[in-house]
């Protein structure tokens, strides 16, 4: 059921009023900080991640507000601190938003998502407290698949990017001969820093034919990964009900199993 905004203005004061009291009398929440929510936070943001990939929208909105709450609690931090409070986040939000947005705001044309896109990183430049180059804005505690998409999208948006998408399999190729020429090499462990940047060459080179393909790699190889997990559990559960470990079967055995958990 959609709520007013009335509601949803009073609902979240009260989220603001039970921190209020909760960082004026509970021990716990009063001796918090910045650095100390910061691991929490991002266990949060985590958690909310998990529920998005499995579609479980109970989880979602349950993780959201646990998002929310660190949000408001910076927030409240940051106001005791007489450098910024809610409203301040707020309202910088909004400016921003307006202003990166002048296609619906102003006079600017852009009829699909990729003509936003590249705007966005033109008015970015132009911002008083805008990055000084193109990949300054990417976070370097992002994780690689993700750094490595936002670094290949900032670049194709300032016209960085292959002419026509098929011939991105070239340099996966050529990527793909790189690495096997070094492991053809006898001594790996001399040149295991070799190795090292010739696979780093070739993920960031399926990371760009990804999104060339309008396929996000962390949503696709998460995929795989719940997919693996699942044929892997039905494997293990398999050999529980006869009895058998993993060190007591042989390969040819599992492949079976596995063969049966595709078909599942």
């Amino acid at each position: 059921m959609a709520h007013s905004k009335e509601e949803k203005l009073k609902a979240f004061g009260e989220v603001l009023d039970v921190l209020d009291t909760l960082r004026e009398k509970c021990p716990w929440d009063r001796k918090q900080t910045n650095q100390s929510l910061r691991p929490n936070t991002i266990e949060e943001v985590y958690e909310l991640c998990d529920a998005l990939a499995a579609e479980d929208n109970d989880n979602i909105c349950k993780e959201l507000g646990d998002v929310l709450l660190h949000v408001a609690f910076y927030s409240k931090i940051g106001e005791e601190n007489n450098v910024f409070d809610f409203a301040d986040v707020c309202n910088r939000l909004t400016k921003k938003l307006i202003f990166r947005h002048p296609h619906i705001y102003g006079d600017v044309k852009a009829d699909t998502s990729d003509q936003v896109l590249q705007n966005w990183e033109k008015i970015k430049q132009k911002e008083k407290d805008g990055n000084k180059s193109v990949l300054g804005g990417v976070p370097s505690a992002l994780p690689a698949i993700i750094k490595a998409s936002r670094i290949q999208e900032k670049a194709a948006n300032v016209g960085f990017d292959w002419q026509k998408r098929e011939d991105v399999w070239n340099k996966v190729k050529e990527e793909v001969n790189e690495v096997e020429a070094e492991l053809k090499i006898e001594d790996n462990v001399s040149n295991k820093d070799a190795i090292e940047a010739e696979f780093g060459d070739l993920l960031f080179s399926l990371i760009n034919a990804a999104r060339l393909y309008g396929v996000d790699p962390e949503n696709a190889l998460e995929r795989t990964n719940r997919k693996f997990i699942k044929r892997f559990n039905h494997v293990e559960s398999r050999l529980k009900e006869e009895n058998k470990t993993f060190d007591k079967v042989t390969l040819e055995e599992m492949d079976k199993l596995w063969e049966e958990a595709k078909g599942l």
